[in-house]
């Protein structure tokens, strides 16, 4: 199981709106390095939602649930079906993670406009030990 970040602006699609859908198709990706990162998606993977904008927090957590496909109507983006597992009671915000230090080489600091990315292994395990109340299973 690999974990991955995924962006949205929660005026377009927000964690309350995907709690109630329960499952979503994330499209919209456009950006070919973003786009290779979904290619490598498979079921059962976990993805961190991430609220962008003036939110700039992790605020739940969702499971890859297809493989992933070219997108029907957009030649260079490709989709993944993804069902919602949770919101966190406590979003962790880009501030506390930048705050660190330890993740400066990841792509949530350094392209900050890359809207889905891989999670490092050393950020699960910091994940999990500062902010046990937001389990990532």
């Amino acid at each position: 199981m690999a974990y991955f970040l995924a962006k949205t602006d929660p005026e377009t699609y927000s964690i309350e709106r995907f709690a109630s859908e329960k499952e979503t198709v994330w499209d919209g990706v456009r950006n070919a390095q973003a786009v290779r990162v979904i290619q490598t998606m498979h079921p059962g993977d976990m993805v961190l939602i991430y609220h962008s904008m003036s939110a700039a927090a992790i605020v739940g957590l969702a499971r890859v649930t297809s493989d992933p496909r070219p997108a029907v109507d957009d030649a260079r983006s490709w989709v993944v079906d993804m069902a919602f597992v949770r919101q966190f009671p406590q979003p962790v915000t880009l501030k506390a993670i930048k705050e660190t230090h330890l993740f400066d080489d990841w792509s949530l600091i350094r392209q900050s406009r890359l809207s889905t990315m891989a999670v490092p292994d050393t950020f699960v395990a910091w994940f999990q030990k500062q902010y046990p109340a937001n389990a990532l299973t």
